[in-house]
């Protein structure tokens, strides 16, 4: 109830500030031009008895009756002008209307949309709460006081630092692995965290320090996969796309059937593939070491991986044709997956290029057959 009544007198003493200067009229104008015309006819008699006693002459008494007249003029075009600037009645009307529709509509908006008898909440009392009851943020700021009060607390660091990671603090997290770092000791999640937290702080670029710190969490865990994700993806940011796509393929081997990195890893490889074709670097066909090392994944996985190498291998000859290596690689890739049509269709592409009486094309015949492959006429 207190709410309302405070708020109620706010709204009234805001109106009346408004309206008052509607409602008044120009009355200190109007006295002091009153005040001035009456000066001024004090002037003329004073000057007309001058006259009569012959204090002065004629002619100068008439110079000075006619600046006084001119004073008058100007005396009452000021009045009319100041009469001419107040607003009419129904400007006046208008504007009361405006000012006293401005505070019901918001009362009327509040009462919907705003929550009077919600109780006040002091950070220091939300900070009291049980942790389960609290927010991420009231907790961050918990661990942030703490940390205040504890600059020590390696452990504290530790545990803050990935949440300001995922709350997108990138800086804070900088901070606080390397003050985890220093305070509790190196570990591989450590460093692959402090990689990660400064690669993003640059938007995503692998710098020469995020390198440091993800070549240091593999010498400690050289299966860290987060650090091996993104070591290729600083090789590939370079230019060193053969190598990149190397890393993530070796990577893509050793991730278990379950692991969170298999989506990104996978995804890189297609990005890979992309710019091979998009730069005209070869792109590597999958070799029958990569067929063994894949088969350990599940066939969905093993399907991608493969496909996309040899999608990125089709579509550089479809843009430098004169390749006779690539036109070989990718009939044995073909021929690899069970893929007898298309590899057959890569074989008969590959002659249409050089012409069916080249050497290329008689190479390209005789490994087919080797395959146990033949060209259609």
């Amino acid at each position: 109830m207190l709410f309302w009544v405070i708020a109620a007198i706010l709204t009234l003493g805001a109106s009346l500030a408004v309206l008052l200067p509607l409602a008044g009229g120009p009355k200190g104008g109007s006295a002091s031009s009153d005040h001035d015309l009456e000066v001024y006819r004090d002037q003329l008699s004073e000057l007309d008895r001058d006259v009569a006693r012959g204090l002065i002459q004629p002619a100068e008494a008439e110079e000075a009756r006619a600046e006084i007249a001119r004073r008058i003029l100007r005396l009452d075009n000021a009045a009319d002008k100041t009469a001419a600037r107040q607003p009419s009645t129904a400007t006046r009307l208008v504007a009361t209307a405006a000012v006293l529709a401005v505070p019901l509509v918001s009362w009327g908006l509040y009462s919907q949309l705003g929550s009077p008898e919600l109780p006040s909440q002091p950070l220091s009392e939300r900070l009291a709460k049980n942790p389960a009851d609290s927010s991420v943020d009231e907790l961050v700021a918990r661990a942030e006081a703490h940390l205040a009060a504890n600059p020590s607390d390696g452990r504290g660091w530790d545990v803050l630092a990935p949440v300001y990671l995922r709350m997108q603090r990138f800086s804070d997290a900088v901070t606080a692995y390397r003050n985890a770092i220093r305070l509790d000791g190196d570990s591989a999640a450590r460093r692959a965290g402090l990689g990660e937290a400064i690669a993003s702080a640059a938007g995503g670029i692998v710098s020469a320090d995020a390198q440091a710190a993800f070549e240091a969490a593999l010498k400690l865990d050289p299966a860290n996969p987060k650090a091996s994700f993104y070591l290729a993806m600083g090789m590939a940011q370079e230019g060193r796309i053969e190598e990149a796509t190397a890393g993530w393929q070796k990577m893509l081997a050793a991730l278990p059937r379950d692991s969170a990195w298999r989506a990104a890893v996978e995804q890189a490889l297609a990005e890979s593939a992309r710019q091979s074709v998009a730069s005209g670097v070869p792109a590597k066909g999958p070799d029958g070491g990569d067929i063994d090392a894949a088969s350990s994944m599940s066939p969905q996985d093993r399907e991608a991986m493969i496909n996309t190498m040899v999608a990125g291998l089709d579509e550089r000859l479809r843009q430098n044709p004169r390749d006779a290596e690539g036109w070989m690689q990718l009939i044995r890739s073909y021929v690899m997956l069970g893929k007898a049509d298309q590899a057959r269709d890569a074989l008969n592409r590959g002659i249409a290029v050089f012409g069916s009486d080249s050497e290329e094309a008689k190479k390209f015949t005789a490994f087919a057959v080797s395959l146990g492959l033949t060209a259609t006429e």
